[in-house]
């Protein structure tokens, strides 16, 4: 967010293979996600030891579109400095960054908690894929392994934007229903369980707008 992933090795070279080919189909409209994502703090390491020894996952289902999309006022400072980002970049909208930042979430969490190290390299910054790497490995050697499944996406919206000359940041609240049971080598939990929780995570996504390259890069992460 491995070392048991329950499938061989060509299956799993599938699953990789169909996680980076869904991100490019849905990142690749031009809100700003297509291309790897920096500095990553992984989801596992802001939830304690246990958590970032073990997530893997065992299912690629897409997440349910959020029920709630809800934009800032144009009028509060958020609604103006998005606003301000705009007339920096003529294809930038809030609504289609959320959509972008939604997918990203799905697909990213997806692929951290499954180990692949694969479809994670092209989409980290060396920094962050190292971090990645890190935790993968701690859980290999762990023995351990966490069934993270996305249910549902309920709600995203923009918590805070910044803009420092062209570059911008816009930090994303994501409400999500998940499950997260991580259990040992022998299947006996070690935390988590296996029911539907709601979590929040605000992730923070930063892009210099006067550069072409349209990639908007992950570079904090944390649960609220």
């Amino acid at each position: 967010m491995s070392g048991g992933f329950p499938i061989d090795l060509v299956l799993f070279g599938l699953v990789a293979a169909f996680l980076v080919l869904r991100l490019v189909s849905i990142l690749g409209k031009r809100t700003g996600f297509e291309q790897p994502v920096e500095r990553v703090v992984p989801d596992a390491a802001r939830r304690g030891p246990a958590a970032m020894a073990s997530p893997v996952i065992d299912a690629v289902a897409e997440p349910v579109p959020p029920q709630g999309r809800a934009l800032p006022d144009p009028a509060s400072p958020v609604g103006q400095t998005l606003a301000a980002m705009a007339a920096i970049d003529r294809n930038f909208t809030p609504q289609r960054f959320l959509e972008g930042a939604e997918a990203a979430f799905g697909i990213i969490v997806k692929a951290f908690a499954e180990g692949s190290r694969t479809t994670l390299h092209p989409l980290l910054s060396n920094q962050t894929y190292a971090a990645f790497e890190a935790a993968i490995t701690a859980r290999e050697n762990a023995g351990h392994v966490q069934r993270t499944d996305i249910h549902s996406i309920e709600n995203a919206t923009i918590e805070h934007a910044e803009l420092h000359g062209s570059v911008a940041t816009i930090a994303v609240r994501i409400v999500s229903d998940q499950v997260n049971l991580t259990v040992d080598a022998h299947g006996a939990p070690v935390s988590g369980a296996d029911a539907v929780t709601e979590m929040t995570d605000v992730w923070s996504f930063e892009r210099d707008l006067a550069q072409s390259d349209p990639a908007w890069r992950l570079v904090a992460a944390h649960s609220a």
